[in-house]
């Protein structure tokens, strides 16, 4: 199972919003087929393991065990079911890393196993298996996308200098370079209009292969200038705000009611088959999401700069410590995950 999730890492980036998912088919302790999901809409981890098997070897392939990260699907989407497939190989034992929760399959596969007489076993390093697909877990079980809070500040706390004063360059080019690579990988981008207005970010990857993320801009009251990058039209951006509704060509605005606007916002990305967001606020929105326990994960880039002025000091987090911690060059990179 270990090897299944290795192979599943890489799809990472090009199967989304599908899982990713690795297979491994074992006959006496021999690999003899191994495959990952690849690319969204194409073949299954299932089927890739298969098709790996070697013309030589394909005699052993129902006496074999097959490995899999993932509960195999057991309707048709844009490929037939996997379950299907492994009845029809004979495949006689399969080792499941842990359930699909998506409704289409959810239990169904190994019904569909276990009812054509295939011995099922479900859990196999399941902690590891959910967290590899943590984004897909959490938008299926909790009905929202996986909610990642970002920012950096400087060693004594601060993450911008106060109004009128030069922007405060905090990160180093190696941590611009990684804040890239998390763009690439999230499905979407947030930020509140007040980052908007004094930032005009453009909440694209620029410095690492892949793509840029769908753009989400909290507007309520519809107050951003137009001539902002957001409205660029270089990528899909969705405006939240409580005034209007209009799905234009590559900005569309999606009106969310005023009480409960933030869950509001939410729910339509979950509708919108969002699944991930890499929320890139300011002090304000970042605290507000962090006391109302609306994260899965907190990254904060912490400079080695001394700040020692009147500024803007970053969100505060309590009875919490990073799970992780790592340096790049001057500066570190702190992971929090909820307790």
């Amino acid at each position: 199972m270990q090897r299944c999730l290795q192979l599943a890492a890489l799809g990472a980036g090009r199967v989304a919003p599908n899982p990713l998912v690795g297979a491994v088919l074992v006959f006496e302790d021999r690999i003899i087929g191994e495959g990952y999901h690849q690319q969204y809409g194409g073949p299954h981890a299932e089927v890739n393991c298969l098709q790996s098997v070697k013309p030589e070897d394909r005699h052993l392939v129902p006496h074999a065990t097959l490995f899999v990260s993932l509960e195999p699907c057991a309707h048709f989407g844009k490929t037939p079911p996997c379950a299907d497939l492994i009845v029809r190989e004979q495949i006689k034992q399969v080792w499941i890393g842990c359930r699909d929760p998506f409704p289409l399959v959810d239990g169904k596969g190994i019904e569909k196993l276990e009812t054509a007489g295939v011995q099922v076993h479900s859990g196999l390093l399941e902690a590891a298996c959910r967290e590899q697909n943590r984004r897909f877990f959490t938008f299926h079980e909790k009905k929202r996308p996986y909610i990642i809070l970002k920012w950096a500040c400087t060693s004594d706390g601060f993450m911008a200098a106060a109004p009128g004063q030069p922007r405060l360059l905090i990160s180093n080019q190696y941590s611009n370079r990684l804040v890239h690579q998390w763009r690439s990988e999230e499905a979407a981008i947030l930020i509140g209009s007040g980052t908007a207005m004094a930032d005009d970010p453009q909440l694209t990857n620029r410095l690492w292969p892949g793509p840029s993320p769908v753009r989400v801009v909290l507007d309520r009251r519809l107050r951003l200038p137009h001539h902002l990058h957001v409205f660029d039209g270089s990528q899909r951006t969705l405006i939240f705000n409580t005034q209007k509704q209009d799905a234009g060509s590559n900005v569309e605005y999606h009106q969310v009611k005023e009480d409960g606007f933030i869950e509001g916002v939410w729910q339509s990305l979950h509708q919108l088959n969002i699944q991930s967001v890499l929320v890139e606020a300011g002090q304000a929105l970042s605290q507000l999401l962090i006391d109302a326990g609306c994260w899965d994960e907190i990254r904060v880039i912490r400079s080695a700069k001394v700040w020692a002025k009147e500024g803007l000091r970053a969100p505060q987090l309590k009875n919490v410590q990073p799970s992780s911690v790592t340096r790049l060059d001057n500066d570190s990179i702190e992971i929090y995950r909820p307790a």
